[in-house]
């Protein structure tokens, strides 16, 4: 497992995004240390991936300041390119070449090589090598477009939703895949509309609500902190959930 360093990798200061009269992320700040998975919650509308966009790039930051890796991203967008791997909510690729051939394509725009069929055994696609995009089922395009992202050995690697209308065993797979990222010692920035997925993951996670941080801390202090108000639910305690009876009944392994 990697360590957590106490340095930070990102750092983001009073970031805003508005469109016309609407303010989508409200004066946020927050920092990720190196080595840790950070989450981003929040409901539809809260401005989670408006938020990783502006980290990525892909949307300018209208006040405030980021800096990943030391690099300012207003400034520096070059650069911040060649320290970032983005796997986005809905990846789409070019149907008619092989996946080996587009992992090639991916590198050199970085002026880089890699062993495609070493970065697809990464992702358990090897045996995937020779075939097209259009040949894969939902769980491998989101493990492709991982090995995609990390073509050039990107030091953050951001995901929007990885998991969406994932099957159990592929959802599963994919966290084990983000945790040996991790492992790799690549910082990860997710965001995710499953608790379970985020509590099982991150190490901190922000709460997001009409643009603004409501919360951050660990998943299990901010459990703690909801107790002490006097918190309380029916409890059930279960040694299985339904899940775990389907991933027992059809297996763990992918079938794909």
């Amino acid at each position: 497992m990697s360590k957590k360093s106490n340095s930070n990798i990102v750092e983001v200061k009073g970031l805003t995004k508005r469109y016309d009269d609407k303010t989508v992320v409200n004066d946020i700040s927050f920092n990720v240390k190196k080595g840790e998975i950070f989450g981003i919650l929040g409901p539809n509308g809260a401005g989670k991936t408006t938020t990783l966009e502006m980290l990525e790039t892909m949307r300018p930051i209208d006040e405030g300041s980021a800096r990943l890796d030391g690099k300012d991203v207003k400034k520096d967008s070059y650069e911040i390119k060649k320290v970032i791997g983005v796997q986005p909510q809905d990846p789409n690729f070019e149907e008619k070449t092989k996946l080996t051939e587009l992992l090639d394509f991916y590198a050199s725009t970085y002026g880089e090589k890699v062993d495609t069929h070493k970065l697809l055994e990464s992702v358990q696609l090897q045996e995937k090598a020779g075939a097209y995009p259009e040949q894969l089922s939902g769980g491998q395009k989101q493990r492709f477009s991982i090995a995609a992202a990390l073509v050039h050995g990107p030091k953050i690697f951001f995901l929007d939703e990885p998991t969406t209308g994932l099957d159990p065993q592929a959802r599963r797979n994919l966290w084990d895949l983000i945790k040996d990222v991790r492992d790799r010692g690549i910082t990860v920035i997710m965001t995710t509309h499953y608790m379970d997925e985020a509590e099982l993951l991150c190490d901190r996670v922000a709460v997001m609500d009409n643009g603004k941080i409501i919360s951050l801390d660990s998943p299990k202090n901010l459990i703690k902190e909801l107790l002490k108000k006097g918190f309380k639910k029916e409890q059930h305690v279960e040694q299985a959930n339904l899940e775990d009876v389907f991933i027992d009944l059809t297996g763990k392994a992918l079938r794909e």
